[in-house]
């Protein structure tokens, strides 16, 4: 069986890796299995610095479609061409895609309308919600998709309900068997020391979210109560440059407030997994943070995985300045709950994964 394996965004090879690994243990096993990772962007995406591969003990991907587009529109028509040239020049069997970028979403409708197979893994994660182009992209693919694999009883129930059982496998959550691999491999920054930092005593914060850091006066209300609240505790917020950009503009006067550059895989889990609570628009953070059972407040009313504010560490608060300091009061004063892990959350979704797709062959 030739697999093509595509990673839309950065994110999605946190979730790519393991199923590599496996992959590469069932050939060398003997099974016939062999994949092609390929990226949707360009070879010289700045988000992919030097050592996110070799921190994911994983492979570079075999190729790049070059996907540059400024809008989704754009976006599905670049890598609708893009994939359909990568398929003319290495035909596979079937098409792995993770989670909801569009250029998942046009690469399976490429796959679909050429006669290959579709897999989805993390399939059934619903917002409800179908004015954002990710629920719109999830929706198309699980629809198309041969073999829906769902991280959770909860995604499961989804796609029952929309009439998609027969193709769906719990398998677990992927992102959990690469936290598990990692977790002794994390690496403290070098700058940790330097800026006084101790293991448990500072508070991390992650902006992504294009429409919170667009907000001014909401993102200033909430930076500002974070500062307020932390008194004096060390805030690191290790933002992309479009984030820093937004946070730089709302001039913070707080010798605590610590702006870094991202930070690789390694040192940013250990960021994660060493602090006193998490401030975060990032579903993919709040899981690490579920697993890590580390403190968790998402400036955000929908979680792609519920297990983690149901059994997990994680709170939301969307943009609700209120609702956001009185979580803060609870993180600080040590009134906060722990986490349990759902079912098959337990490191081995890949291999769940990929003797699947062997018993197709």
């Amino acid at each position: 069986m030739k697999l093509t394996i595509l990673s839309g965004a950065r994110p999605n090879f946190m979730k790519i890796a393991p199923v590599c690994r496996a992959i590469e243990a069932a050939r060398q096993a003997g099974k016939d299995i062999a994949c092609r990772l390929l990226y949707a962007g360009p070879d010289d995406d700045p988000a992919l610095e030097p050592s996110l591969f070799s921190d994911l003990d994983m492979s570079c991907p075999d190729a790049c479609l070059g996907v540059r587009g400024a809008n989704a529109s754009q976006v599905a028509a670049d890598a609708l061409r893009a994939f359909e040239a990568e398929l003319d020049a290495h035909p596979a069997d079937l098409l792995l895609v993770v989670d909801d970028t569009t250029a998942a979403m046009a690469a399976s409708i490429v796959a679909k309308k050429r006669g290959m197979r579709v897999a989805h893994v993390i399939a059934g994660t619903r917002s409800f919600n179908l004015c954002e182009p990710r629920e719109v992209n999830r929706t198309i693919i699980d629809a198309i998709a041969d073999i829906l694999f769902a991280a959770s009883i909860g995604a499961n129930a989804n796609l029952n309900q929309e009439g998609l059982s027969a193709n769906t496998v719990v398998v677990g959550n992927v992102l959990i068997d690469t936290l598990r691999h990692n977790r002794s491999r994390l690496i403290q920054p070098l700058w940790f020391d330097t800026l006084g930092l101790r293991k448990g005593r500072y508070l991390l914060l992650t902006l992504n979210r294009h429409d919170l850091l667009a907000r001014k006066p909401v993102l200033q209300s909430l930076l500002s109560t974070l500062v307020e609240k932390a008194g004096g505790l060390p805030i690191v917020a290790p933002l992309h440059p479009y984030a820093e950009q937004a946070v730089r503009a709302l001039h913070l006067e707080a010798p605590n407030f610590h702006l870094l550059p991202p930070q690789t895989y390694l040192h940013f889990g250990f960021l994660v997994d060493n602090a006193l609570g998490i401030v975060t628009d990032s579903g993919n953070i709040a899981e690490e943070a579920h697993f890590d059972d580390t403190p968790c407040i998402t400036l955000s009313t929908y979680a792609e995985h519920p297990e983690t504010w149901r059994i997990g560490t994680n709170e939301l608060v969307g943009d609700n300045t209120l609702a956001f300091a009185a979580a803060l009061d609870r993180l600080l004063q040590g009134r906060w709950k722990h986490a349990t892990l759902p079912e098959r959350w337990d490191g081995h979704a890949a291999e769940r994964i990929v003797q699947t797709l062997l018993n197709l062959s």
